[in-house]
């Protein structure tokens, strides 16, 4: 089977974000387990775009969660961001993001492990 290719936009403001999967310090991706998002499997690959830049990763795992609190039962905070030490930190996060905190209500979350 082929490898599909999702697109994964980065917000400007992000950036660090961005630097820090390319450098391998992020090794994973989580979002909003929408029906887009929720397609997304092992062997997948993700282009990640920041202010005109492009990185692609591959997927290794797909994984999703109804809420943050069980995500953060089989993954570490810094493993979803390194910048983070604490579960509020990560929810502060989330909810920066428009639309965010309804969209993980409704859909959960999807953690994607990177190559």
């Amino acid at each position: 089977m082929p490898i599909r290719s999702f697109t994964l936009v980065i917000r400007e403001s992000d950036r660090d974000i961005f630097e820090a999967i390319k450098k391998g310090r992020k090794k994973m991706e989580t979002r909003a387990a929408t029906p887009k998002y929720r397609e997304v499997e092992a062997g997948d690959e993700l282009v990640f775009t920041c202010g005109g830049k492009k990185l692609s990763k591959c997927v290794l795992s797909a994984r999703v969660f109804k809420t943050i609190g069980s995500l953060l039962k089989e993954y570490q905070v810094k493993d979803i961001n390194p910048a983070f030490k604490t579960e509020k930190e990560l929810k502060k996060m989330y909810q920066s993001f428009p639309g965010y905190a309804e969209k993980i209500k409704k859909y959960g979350l999807i953690a994607l492990e990177l190559e």
